[in-house]
């Protein structure tokens, strides 16, 4: 693997999932793989979980590494070609990006979109510069329009949740949230999950609120909040506002709250959400701290997906 920008950049998905598997199974096999290499993060915004779990990802393989806060702790970056930088940015990517990748081995990058100019965001201008100038592997902890890491981590928790299971249904369902929030989680999960030959991936959202379809892909669509969800082994809960017009959302869907109730027709579902979320306004208390909830397990796979990640990385590298 040569980088880590979106499903289509993993030769194996089932490997990799077991991948992350085993590496949780026996972590100590492991802590060698990267020793003498190293990983330099840049945050372009606020992480808790992808921060920490990349972090920890890299010790436990032996590797150094080095974190930087772009916000407050670089020069302003510009990505304009032929820009003449006269105003408040002092470094172009193209001097700052293969700067970097002469320090490090592997470069990993979160990124957030404007949610007002979607050519840009959907360009991924961020995300491709320092992929053209690094000239070492990248991998995305999160870009304007996809987050590959959480949805490794949301396949391997559903192989873990249902290990015999032939055929899976999992409902990708919508939820009102105070503020408008990117596409990137759902779009990814969605892709990963259409790259599965045994789920059946139905997304349930109100109207106005449809996923482009290079994402949904064959994805059944539903607009009801409650029979959407019927039979269904998973349900990932996640809120983003609208793709057109780009950056909308709404503030009156308040019956779109998952609770016990929404839950009738899937009483067998097991529910998960990437995290942060807005309990009572995403998901009611009842639902999260349930029996059908396996959030915490998800958030803590992150670690082991972070480690098969690099993993795989590095050993392309060598």
């Amino acid at each position: 693997m040569k980088q880590f920008i979106s499903v289509n950049d993993v030769p194996n998905i089932d490997a990799l999932v077991q991948l992350a598997l085993a590496i949780k199974a026996n972590p100590e096999d492991y802590r060698e793989v990267g020793k003498g290499k190293s990983l330099a993060m840049m945050f372009f915004n606020s992480s808790l979980r992808t921060r920490l779990s990349t972090d920890l990802a890299a010790a436990k393989l032996g590797m150094d590494r080095a974190i930087l806060n772009v916000s407050s702790d670089s020069w302003g970056l510009d990505f304009t070609d032929g820009s003449i930088m006269n105003a408040d940015k002092a470094e172009h990517v193209k001097e700052a990006a293969p700067v970097i990748g002469g320090y490090a081995d592997i470069l990993a990058i979160r990124a957030f979109p404007s949610l007002t100019d979607r050519e840009a965001d959907y360009n991924e201008q961020l995300i491709t510069n320092f992929n053209k100038y690094a000239g070492v592997p990248l991998l995305s902890m999160e870009s304007a329009t996809l987050h590959p890491l959480q949805s490794l981590t949301d396949l391997v928790t559903i192989r873990e949740l249902f290990p015999q299971k032939k055929k899976l249904k999992v409902a990708l369902r919508w939820a009102p949230h105070p503020r408008k929030l990117p596409q990137a989680v759902a779009n990814s999960f969605a892709q990963w999950i259409n790259k599965a030959d045994d789920i059946d991936l139905q997304i349930v959202h109100p109207k106005g609120f449809e996923l482009h379809p290079d994402f949904s892909g064959n994805a059944t669509i539903s607009h009801e909040p409650v029979d959407g969800l019927a039979n269904a082994d998973i349900v990932y809960v996640k809120n983003w506002s609208a793709y057109e017009p780009y950056g909308h959302t709404v503030n009156d869907k308040a019956h779109w709250l998952l609770d016990n109730k929404a839950l009738q027709k899937a009483p067998n579902a097991k529910i998960m959400h990437c995290l942060p979320v807005r309990r009572n306004v995403v998901i009611a208390d009842e639902v999260l701290d349930g029996p059908k909830s396996a959030v915490q397990q998800q958030a803590n796979n992150r670690l082991w997906s972070a480690m098969a990640v690099l993993h795989e990385l590095l050993r392309e590298g060598k």
